[in-house]
């Protein structure tokens, strides 16, 4: 009983600081999860994701190598919320973005909100400030190896910026995290394929950016050309 009124205590306390909602009993939290999805268009691919899609207010990763279906994805996704009334922005940090591919694969690009960032800081903050909005559904970034910090941009050539864009990316995902499930956003990062040098054992396969995208992501979703 003196646990329980000790509990209670503390409780009340935390939602006096910190807002109602801010600590509750899982039970008695089911109204306020929300577990919807956006389609990815392919229902093999929703169907293997478990849930029927991408999880809302989640990082995303979609890696893989050259000409695989990347960016290809990233459209299809957008056009699903599009046309659930839904409204997505792209930050094409490649620079290298088709409207006229995305328009044949059913994005409404007169709707789609679109940035081509200088460097690596500029993305991630307007990532942010989109997230912060509350009004998007999918916030996508194509790709992690493109975010370039600025200090390597206004570099010499040759000059080796070591962890710049871990740091960078470590940084961005701790801000993220906590909004995108407060907006319910879905935020997707695509990703190129490196090889380690020097491995003996196992997969030499890994990606750039530092680890810290893959602790945040929610899902992973190494995309693969089929040989035929």
């Amino acid at each position: 009983m003196e646990k329980e009124q000790a509990l209670g205590a503390a409780v009340s306390q935390i939602e006096r600081q910190f807002g109602k909602g801010s600590i509750m009993r899982m039970g008695d939290a089911q109204a306020l999860i929300d577990t919807s999805v956006v389609p990815t268009g392919a229902l093999a691919l929703d169907l293997a994701l478990g849930v029927g899609g991408i999880p809302r207010g989640r990082i995303i990763e979609v890696f893989g190598p050259e000409s695989s279906g990347k960016t290809t994805l990233l459209y299809h996704l957008i056009a699903q919320a599009q046309k659930r009334g839904g409204m997505a922005a792209f930050i094409d940090a490649e620079h290298a973005m088709d409207p006229t591919y995305a328009r044949r694969i059913g994005v409404n690009v007169d709707e789609l909100l679109v940035s081509q960032p200088d460097h690596g800081e500029q993305a991630l903050e307007i990532a942010d400030l989109l997230v912060r909005s509350g009004a998007l559904d999918i916030v996508a970034i194509d790709s992690v190896a493109a975010l370039v910090p600025k200090a390597e941009i206004e570099g010499e050539m040759g000059d080796h910026q070591v962890g710049a864009q871990a740091r960078l990316m470590s940084q961005a995902l701790r801000k993220l995290a906590g909004t995108l499930n407060r907006a319910g956003t879905i935020c997707i990062f695509t990703n190129q394929l490196r090889e380690k040098i020097g491995v003996m054992f196992g997969s030499p396969e890994t990606t750039p950016g530092g680890r810290a995208l893959k602790f945040y992501s929610s899902v992973r979703l190494d995309i693969r050309r089929i040989e035929t």
